[in-house]
């Protein structure tokens, strides 16, 4: 039987994406979120196979790589004098002879998450089967064998909407999740560090630096990435925990000053935005409640070294719409959404987690002069440097996040 209505709840880039997938495919389809605009804060940036897969289902893809830039790789340095670099990852390219048309066009691309929440925004008011409503802060929901349904506090006073399935994408804080499981039931751990996310501009020219780098450091680990053609960078940098916003912003002319190439001043760089934020490593024991179904961050976190916390919350996109539209065109029947909910709590567990820890840790427990001797996986990447093949592979294994529900459709159907 088809869907009547599909109500996704957060405007972020799971919930807008999602809501753009189902309406092109003819679902009804009403996105709320509680703000009355799109999220500017500084947040990821950097999209892999994976993720472009599905902005290409989506029909944005083209949009993004023409506003976008794409990065030359990776690099992994240590906080020395000369910023040393240890080890590059450079991202394939058609010049080197064996990246085929279809990896070509999805390969990793660059642009600030707001800049794709406008263009995912744009495509969706096109859908005459979608809604956008700002303001609609969820207060409460509920479920019966028939339908879901949000209680929700508008500018008008408060509504009650009604769906099939309502999709829970509202973030780290989810109402949904709480909701459903309670206000401190998120199972997994905080990192004892924290986490300053900046996005700036200073002339980085005069040093020898690729569009992205980590350092390796105990006290002053930190990501510097190429955000933007125009000279925007992402500097991420680890803090220790318990420190208030006040005290962060106090301490980031010397944060920068220790670890930044010329250890420059404040007048010699432009903050545009600050954001301090704890790191969590956290996946719900149930992505499905009934008729409730939780995706990206409302269903797991893990910290943003590696982009795996975005990319798997856009694969998790992929597969629920998949399964969606099973339902909606009868090839598949409402047991596939417990699938969805085990392939992808699996592929946290089994992928993001580790590999994402490994990530962090990788920052700040190696030793900055014997980490490729000492990590495994710097020294893989040692023997990328030399090897184009190799480097296309590991690229073409970030595919591993999504998974293809249509497999569990009823082929007699």
């Amino acid at each position: 039987m088809p869907l009547s209505k599909v109500l996704i709840v957060g405007a972020g880039p799971s919930g807008l994406l999602l809501t753009l997938l189902l309406a092109k495919a003819g679902i009804n389809v009403e996105l709320i979120e509680q703000t009355d605009a799109l999220d500017t804060n500084p947040r990821a940036s950097h999209y892999a196979e994976p993720s472009n897969y599905e902005f290409d289902r989506a029909g944005v893809l083209d949009d993004i790589r023409a506003e976008g830039f794409f990065p030359d790789g990776v690099s992994w340095r240590k906080l020395d004098e000369k910023k040393t670099r240890l080890v590059k990852l450079s991202n394939p390219t058609p010049e080197d002879g064996k990246i085929d048309s279809t990896f070509e066009r999805y390969r990793m691309v660059c642009l600030p998450l707001h800049r794709l929440g406008k263009i995912l925004e744009d495509a969706v008011s096109k859908q005459p089967t979608a809604t956008i409503r700002y303001e609609y802060k969820v207060v409460d929901l509920g479920q019966d064998d028939q339908k879901a349904w949000v209680k929700v506090e508008t500018p008008e006073g408060e509504k009650t909407l009604e769906a099939d399935y309502i999709v829970g994408c509202d973030g780290a804080n989810s109402k949904v999740r709480r909701t459903l499981f309670g206000d401190n039931v998120y199972p997994g751990h905080t990192w004892d560090e924290q986490i300053v996310a900046t996005n700036m501009y200073y002339d980085f020219s005069p040093y020898d630096y690729d569009d992205s780098q980590f350092f390796v450091h105990p006290e002053h680990w930190h990501m510097v990435a190429k955000i933007q053609s125009d000279g925007l960078y992402r500097v991420t940098y680890g803090e220790i925990g318990g420190l208030t916003r006040e005290q962060l912003l106090e301490r980031q002319p010397a944060k920068y000053a220790a670890f930044l190439p010329g250890n420059p001043t404040p007048d010699k760089y432009k903050i545009v935005n600050f954001s301090p934020y704890r790191v969590h490593q956290r996946c719900v024991d149930n992505m499905r409640v009934g008729r409730f179904l939780l995706a990206a961050d409302a269903a797991h976190l893990c910290n943003p070294f590696g982009g795996m916390g975005l990319t798997g919350g856009i694969a998790d996109i992929g597969s629920l719409y998949d399964s969606l539209v099973g339902m909606h065109t009868g090839q598949a029947d409402e047991s596939i959404l417990d699938k969805y909910d085990e392939v992808r709590r699996k592929i946290w567990h089994d992928i993001i987690n580790p590999v994402s820890s490994n990530n962090m840790r990788r920052l700040i427990d190696l030793d900055a002069d014997t980490a490729v001797e000492d990590d495994p996986f710097l020294q893989l990447l040692k023997r990328m440097e030399t090897d184009k093949q190799l480097q296309l592979e590991m690229s073409k294994g970030m595919m591993a996040l999504r998974h293809d529900m249509t497999q569990y459709f009823d082929k007699k159907r």
